[in-house]
């Protein structure tokens, strides 16, 4: 198994990355502020991969950029080489390379040293990268948003126009796992970007914000959803609005994973399913707990037979043609991902899920 060396590991994508690879079960070596000098010569001797995302963006003084952007860079690629090792280095560098801040003049430094280090190198220009867990009112703007709005505090547009290009954060972790995961670590020698990049004006991504906390506030509790922008700014939004101290819960199998995005006292708990093509989940139902069920990608039929009298109901949902559909209690339900592609789909349930409460009792549905 690879031991993979994640400097940056207590930032914020670095968080995410290590979560995933220790649940991959790689060994991974974590270096960041608190880490020694003779730790990173140790993991750098040690280690058979590096995910470089250390850096500074908020410094006190321009020189900072320069010593946590370009000098760091340089100190990984020296020490490697004087261990004659050709370890590859997956970079986050930052579209702001093109810009004349020192920020973006430090990473275009370090992109040089490491494209003529002959090491095998990955360099990634990311965009704004947003998520759960990033840091509010620091270098987010969809951070800060989620966390003001949320709060009731005010936000400042100066021009509402411009337009943004973000990256989610899955994403990343995704296209750097993708290189991880692979038996041939040649490196590329063209600047790499990700796909799934989204463009969206400051004033469209404030008004969807607004629009979330006003929609999960009301008695639908469920937004419209119109893409993967929308939903993944969704997933984001739920993070900083759920701040009552519970625990969510990810759970994944063959089937596709259950993910809890959001749970309130007062307004129940949304979750998101994802469910791979023919996957069928369900066969239970409910005594007295209200769920909706919503398909925002992929295609979905949902059946519900009512345990008394056998009535069946059932609906085909497009996730190009929002439509809530109520789960009702005393009906057994399945959802089915009748699509070719994986289906995702956000469930409200009226309250939060207790397993000494869970009001769920196992039923298939009968066809008479």
């Amino acid at each position: 198994m690879l031991k993979i060396l994640v400097t940056g590991s207590k930032g914020f994508i670095g968080e995410h990355l290590v979560n995933l690879l220790k649940q991959q079960n790689y060994v991974v070596l974590e270096y960041d502020l608190n880490s020694t000098l003779h730790e990173l010569n140790d993991y750098l001797i040690k280690c058979d991969l590096i995910v470089h995302l250390a850096g500074v963006n908020r410094p006190l003084n321009k020189e900072e950029f320069y010593r946590g952007n370009f000098d760091l860079t340089k100190y990984l690629v020296k020490t490697l080489k004087q261990h004659d090792k050709k370890t590859p280095i997956i970079f986050s560098s930052s579209i702001q390379v093109t810009l004349d801040n020192d920020y973006g003049k430090s990473k275009k430094l370090a992109e040089d040293l490491l494209l003529n280090s002959g090491l095998p190198v990955y360099i990634y220009r990311l965009n704004n990268v947003f998520g759960p867990k990033c840091k509010p009112n620091y270098n987010s703007v969809v951070a800060t948003f989620c966390y003001n709005i949320v709060h009731d505090l005010a936000i400042n547009i100066h021009d509402e126009n411009r337009l943004v290009y973000f990256n989610y954060v899955d994403d990343v972790i995704k296209e750097f796992l993708k290189i991880i995961n692979s038996n041939n670590h040649q490196g590329q020698k063209d600047l790499l970007s990700l796909a799934n990049t989204y463009e969206c004006s400051i004033g469209k991504l404030a008004n969807l914000i607004y629009y979330f906390k006003q929609e999960i506030t009301s008695s639908r509790h469920l937004p419209l959803i119109h893409d993967e922008f929308e939903l993944k700014l969704f997933k984001t939004f739920c993070f900083y609005f759920s701040d009552e101290g519970f625990t969510f819960n990810y759970a994944s199998d063959e089937r596709g994973y259950f993910l809890e995005l959001f749970k309130s006292r007062k307004y129940g708990q949304i979750s998101e399913n994802m469910s791979y093509p023919v996957i069928k989940k369900g066969g239970h139902y409910h005594t007295y707990k209200e769920e909706i069920f919503y398909t925002v990608i992929g295609k979905t039929k949902i059946i519900q037979q009512n345990i008394n009298s056998g009535e069946i109901s059932e609906n085909i949902v497009d996730g190009n043609h929002p439509q809530l559909i109520n789960i009702k209690p005393l009906y057994t339900h399945t959802i089915e991902n009748i699509g070719q592609d994986n289906s995702y789909t956000l469930m409200w349930i009226s309250e939060i899920y207790q397993p000494q409460t869970a009001d769920t009792f196992r039923q298939e549905i009968i066809n008479n």
